[in-house]
């Protein structure tokens, strides 16, 4: 039963009241309270459910506050990445805005930070795959060396699933499957251990020295980049254009058994008319936050954005919504004066 206002502030009076009476010597505490008791029953009397207020007041119960419990640190929130200011106050650790045509740096914030990746990973899979002229009708099958021990994430790709190579490709780049990346690395030739080779040895070939790749998912948090890696694969994978079509794709039904199954991006920017993205992909593990690369056209440029470790559900998107924002308003005028 709910304590009435009246019955509360009953209670509170005389359990105050009996506090103080506590520094009295016993005899006089006894007499006051049993004039207290007493006055009790006399208001009890007067109005009719006394007896059910006197249950009330014994059984209100203190309750000590839960506890509380931290949210996990990034690996950019560890090294104090977050407290360095920028003039858009981004909620990203590490932003980085290029012209893709002149090389032209226009924002630039911890871009030497090297931070794991997560799902951003899946752009350098996806380049190994197709570099690799496999066959992408040839099925690849689901399984349980595919199911994530890692982070322990799920999956409509059930063990027993066969699509083909395209079909795996185009779920781990629009839709981050993980099961997919993971099923694409295993059927190369070699397998998964040549597989991770190959991807680190196209990072190599690349120039991309603070880049490390130790699977095809991004799952771990050993693989790990910089913003000015990230950047030159964006620039490279960004010319391919089966990797652009995958990766812009909004949404895609796959056949799953006797089911059709709807998959959609993982990037909500795809239906802002506002922009206008040719490749792009998301990530997120607890170690790296929320991270984001794209390639756009704004402004009259054809930029490359990475935004890595951002803070916050939604707030990635948030950081590219206000970059987009402040280049409209520089024009061509956008100087290094942004750099941090």
């Amino acid at each position: 039963m709910k304590l009435s206002f009246a019955t509360a502030i009953l209670s509170l009076s005389l359990l105050s009241f009996l506090g103080a009476a506590g520094a009295a010597p016993a005899a006089s505490k006894s007499a006051k309270v049993t004039k207290v008791v007493k006055a009790t029953k006399v208001t009890k009397a007067k109005a009719k459910p006394s007896a059910r207020q006197a249950r009330k007041v014994r059984s209100v119960v203190l309750r000590r506050p839960a506890a509380f419990v931290p949210a996990v640190a990034t690996f950019g929130m560890a090294a104090g990445l977050h407290a360095v200011d920028d003039p858009l106050a981004l909620k990203s650790s590490v932003a980085y805005v290029l012209d893709q045509n002149t090389n032209e740096v226009l924002f630039s914030k911890n871009p030497q930070a090297v931070l794991p990746i997560a799902s951003i990973t899946k752009l350098m899979t996806a380049l190994v795959v197709v570099e690799a002229g496999l066959s992408l009708d040839e099925k690849l099958t689901v399984t349980e060396e595919d199911i994530d021990t890692e982070k322990h994430t799920r999956s409509r790709l059930a063990v027993g699933t066969a699509l083909t190579r395209g079909e795996m490709l185009h779920l781990a780049l629009m839709a981050s499957e993980n099961r997919a990346a993971n099923a694409l690395g295993r059927h190369y030739p070699g397998g998964m251990s040549a597989f991770v080779a190959a991807m680190n040895a196209k990072a190599v070939s690349l120039g991309m020295a603070d880049t490390h790749y130790a699977e095809p998912t991004g799952l771990s948090s050993r693989n790990q980049s910089s913003a000015k890696d990230l950047a030159t694969l964006v620039n490279v994978t960004s010319q391919v254009p089966l990797l652009r079509d995958l990766s812009t794709s909004r949404e895609t039904r796959v056949s799953l058994g006797k089911r059709l199954v709807q998959f959609r991006s993982t990037n909500g920017l795809l239906s802002n008319p506002l922009w206008d993205i040719g490749l792009q992909k998301t990530g997120f593990i607890n170690e790296a936050g929320k991270c984001v690369v794209m390639q756009a056209r704004m402004a009259g440029r054809q930029l490359i954005m990475v935004f890595l470790d951002s803070s916050g559900k939604a707030s990635r998107i948030a950081d590219a919504e206000r970059v987009r924002k402040w280049l409209a308003t520089q024009g061509d005028t956008a100087t290094p004066s942004a750099k941090l």
